[in-house]
């Protein structure tokens, strides 16, 4: 997964460190953990430019 380019990848301050601030139940998160999941269905691109382009 691409975690790193996701707009909820975020860093968590009392967790100093990077965290997924989506809000799924469990059999979601099983779902991803077991790799049923091909691609992250949560997966938004942090890229504001895209945007901006559609606007143009």
């Amino acid at each position: 997964m691409i975690c790193d380019f996701c707009i909820n990848y975020i860093y968590d301050e009392d967790e100093e460190g990077y965290i997924c601030d989506v809000d799924m139940d469990e059999d979601d998160y099983i779902r991803m953990r077991s790799s049923e999941y091909t691609t992250c269905p949560y997966y938004r691109n942090n890229d504001d430019y895209l945007i901006v382009r559609k606007q143009i």
